[in-house]
């Protein structure tokens, strides 16, 4: 309903209809593929010429419909528009009749098409603001959309809660070391102790959690982005020994061999900089670098 000439992209997921959740009218058909035949019926209503595509992605939600073209010239637009709100219209009376259903409601098909219990008029009020709005309390989102998964964070403050939480964990518990036997040589290096995001957060201020309460996913979210540091398993966080990850795949072709080895030593090494005993790697085995020297 934005213009005459808008087209559109949809891909159904969740099962929606104007009002609320989407109820299901057919049982020889999936959940999906009524739910599809519904986003379709809805294109089709609306004037457009509704093409269906299954889009080459992992998931299984994959299948798209694309209105690129109407099927009514430009004139008849307002006429369709009558239309479109008989049609919104009409879906609440569905919504409502799928109430009564439970209790003896016997209603054809569920409305595959316009419902005839919605009337060809829509109701005076909602009548009188058709042109102007959609329909009532609908709230189009924001034109652009707040970033809000800790990425825009400043990185002043996802390094100060980075460097507390490390500091949290390695002073957890009295120097909780791992030994790391390599040539003969035993060298210990403390991994810390593991908390639970809820004692990480008892312990940081309260302005820090008042910032990532306003972030989705809040700490964890921060955590699991600085995966160089942290690794949270099961609501623990843990610091991560890199010496216990696995090595890459040596049966990539040798060109991806490449282009792997050549998008090292991009970034710092937190633990070069910041752990008390250093990085738990060696300069040449680690995948960051060891002094701005190192950096490519």
């Amino acid at each position: 309903r934005s213009s005459y000439s808008c087209c559109y992209f949809v891909l159904p997921c969740c099962f929606f209809d104007f009002h609320g959740k989407y109820s299901r009218r057919q049982s020889k058909k999936t959940q999906y593929r009524e739910y599809l035949d519904f986003v379709a019926q809805v294109g089709f209503v609306c004037g457009f010429h509704v093409e269906e595509d299954c889009l080459r992605i992992p998931s299984t939600k994959r299948v798209s419909f694309v209105g690129k073209s109407r099927r009514y010239p430009a004139a008849e637009h307002a006429l369709i528009d009558e239309q479109i709100t008989q049609f919104i219209n009409s879906r609440r009376t569905c919504a409502v009749a799928t109430c009564d259903r439970r209790v003896g409601f016997n209603h054809e098909d569920h409305c595959g098409g316009l419902c005839k219990e919605a009337g060809s008029e829509p109701p005076e009020d909602e009548a009188e603001t058709a042109g102007t709005i959609w329909m009532p309390g609908f709230q189009p989102r924001e034109k652009v959309e707040q970033v809000r998964n800790c990425a825009s964070l400043p990185q002043d403050f996802v390094d100060e809660v980075v460097l507390n939480v490390a500091n949290l964990l390695l002073n957890a518990a009295p120097q909780k070391s791992c030994s790391d036997k390599q040539g003969g040589n035993m060298n210990t290096w403390n991994q810390g102790e593991s908390l639970s995001l809820r004692e990480v957060a008892e312990h940081l201020n309260k302005e820090i959690l008042r910032k990532l309460k306003s972030e989705y996913g809040g700490l964890q979210t921060l955590l699991k982005n600085n995966h160089q540091v942290f690794e949270v398993l099961n609501g623990r966080v843990h610091i991560r020994d890199w010496r216990k990850e696995k090595p890459p795949c040596k049966t990539k072709p040798e060109v991806k061999r490449r282009l792997s080895a050549e998008a090292f030593k991009t970034r710092l090494c937190w633990f070069f900089i910041h752990h008390p005993d250093g990085c738990s790697l060696p300069s040449e085995a680690c995948p960051y670098a060891h002094g701005t020297e190192e950096l490519r």
